[in-house]
């Protein structure tokens, strides 16, 4: 699953490089096929995690069953950045994933570390919170950012100050203590721990994105258009089931929606 704007597009997939403690690791998609890359120090390869729809999953909704089913195995790398993952979340906030992923990669092009890669290429990561709180109010505005500025600066004040006691919370403790830094609400709170942990229990799974990908690919179930109640539904549908329903949901989104 390349959804998250970190994936770059290549002519044949797509690519991302993972900074992880023992040294980056490229890692590039083409169909089925899957090659990582260590790129300096040891061959540590960065966590994911593989999603398929359990037998009876879903099985109220028939046609939603078989569309994730269709899916088959669906592989996903957790984000082993706290603070990219928090970022992240904090740039899809009340705009669309292709204006998103945008404003993502400029900001990492213009201002995030380059490492570079067996090809001569340089693979731009995302910006250190030191880095962001250098940034000024003209430079977020050159980058189309003025509206995320108040966020992303709170965020990389709370991650420096805390990210070592973040760590070592339980995740929904984790989800809660998120809500207190200015400008992090549920959404990206728990957008940013389903990307960091790959709980997609945890994920606002009432938000429009879920709606959406749900309603297209069973279009002709009754489905509940109210937030509050959709999630209600959906966590009826999913029962014990409720991560893995979600990830596919929004995996079937990223394959077959128009998400940008």
């Amino acid at each position: 699953m390349t959804e998250h704007p970190a994936w770059l597009p290549t002519e044949k997939g797509a690519r991302r490089v993972f900074a992880l403690p023992g040294g980056p690791v490229l890692a590039e998609v083409e169909g089925d096929s899957l090659t990582l890359t260590a790129l300096g120090g040891d061959d540590t390869e960065p966590a994911a995690d593989v999603f398929s729809l359990p037998d009876g999953a879903a099985a109220e909704v028939p046609q939603l069953a078989k569309e994730l089913s269709g899916l088959g195995r669906v592989g996903r790398f957790r984000n082993p950045s706290l603070w990219e993952a928090l970022g992240t979340a904090i740039l899809r906030q009340v705009i669309r994933a292709g204006q998103s992923k945008r404003l993502f990669r400029e900001l990492c092009a213009a201002h995030g570390e380059q490492v570079p890669l067996p090809d001569g290429d340089a693979y731009a990561l995302f910006p250190t919170p030191e880095t962001i709180l250098a940034l000024t109010d003209e430079r977020f505005a050159e980058l189309g950012l003025a509206f995320k500025r108040a966020a992303l600066r709170a965020a990389a004040t709370a991650y420096l100050k805390h990210g070592v006691g973040w760590s070592r919370l339980s995740l929904p403790v984790l989800v809660d203590e998120l809500q207190g830094v200015q400008r992090i609400g549920p959404w990206t709170a728990g957008a940013a721990i389903a990307d960091y942990t790959n709980d997609w229990s945890l994920y606002p799974y009432a938000d429009l994105a879920v709606r959406t990908w749900a309603g297209r690919a069973a279009p002709s179930h009754l489905w509940l258009h109210h937030e509050r109640a959709f999630g209600a539904q959906w966590r009826h549908l999913a029962s014990e089931h409720l991560s893995t329903l979600t990830l596919l949901t929004l995996a079937w989104g990223s394959q077959y929606g128009d998400i940008g």
